[in-house]
């Protein structure tokens, strides 16, 4: 079986910093790969190696995003190999245009049977990618994915829904968000970091896929950091019904 996991490359949220005028400063800030994509990366190098499946990372941003850092560090978590388009018109994709990009780097590599995505990104956390990836492809799509296993040649997921566990057999080809906590990524050992040099990796540009940066579908306008508060700090210590009649009270005149 082929598996493909998608992951983006975002700043490190501990190195943005807060301006005065609460716009967010990204100048300090190095690359990573988003913590949600730890888990998709992770769950499908626990599927490839239980199952001796070919396993093949895929990201797509701006030309800075070839960086060999960055590339180990994808390579040292149970990847195969790892394909990147990295281009410098692509530095703020929206997640429509990231799933067109994508479907067209998965059909690139071919003979896919099993895709997986974070259930979101680090920086926008839009949770579309993986859906709109699913429909372009026109595979099977499930999101909020749990659990995954392999059964007799046969892929079966949970999905942990508010007051239930669903579980389902897989159709393939299938495109699968996973939650965060399917599982704990891995943290790469020496071994695993220098074995990663010499996987295969591939770097591809627009102009390699004969592609053109899709249209955007969304402008953002502005993103600033919530503004600081200080905290009431009035406390209803009981639960009678007149404290709680009180409390709502206080919040109903906080949301005026």
């Amino acid at each position: 079986m082929k598996i493909i996991t998608c992951f983006k490359v975002v700043p490190d949220e501990q190195d943005i910093e807060l301006k005065d005028n609460g716009e967010l400063s990204f100048e300090r800030a190095k690359l990573t790969i988003s913590n949600y994509d730890l888990n998709s990366i992770e769950a499908g190098a626990q599927l490839a190696e239980k199952g001796s499946h070919e396993l093949i990372g895929v990201s797509v941003g701006g030309a800075k995003i070839n960086e060999s850092k960055l590339k180990k560090n994808a390579l040292s978590r149970g990847l195969t190999s790892l394909f990147m388009l990295a281009d410098e018109k692509l530095s703020n994709l929206d997640t429509h245009q990231t799933a067109k990009l994508l479907k067209i780097m998965v059909e690139k590599i071919a003979d896919w049977d099993l895709v997986l995505c974070g259930e979101g990104s680090s920086d926008l956390y839009a949770q579309q990618v993986g859906v709109q990836l699913g429909e372009l492809l026109g595979a099977t799509v499930i999101n909020s994915v749990s659990k995954i296993t392999e059964e007799n040649g046969k892929i079966i997921v949970e999905r942990t829904l508010e007051n239930e566990t669903e579980v389902i057999e897989v159709e393939l080809p299938a495109v699968l968000s996973v939650t965060s906590f399917i599982n704990l990524p891995r943290i790469p050992g020496m071994k695993n970091i220098l074995s990663a040099g010499k996987k295969p990796s591939t770097v591809w540009s627009l102009t390699d896929i004969g592609g053109t940066c899709p249209s955007e579908t969304v402008e953002v306008i502005e993103t600033k950091a919530p503004r600081q508060m200080d905290r009431k700090k009035d406390i209803t210590e009981d639960d009678s019904a007149e404290s709680i009649q009180v409390f709502i009270e206080k919040i109903a005149a906080e949301l005026r």
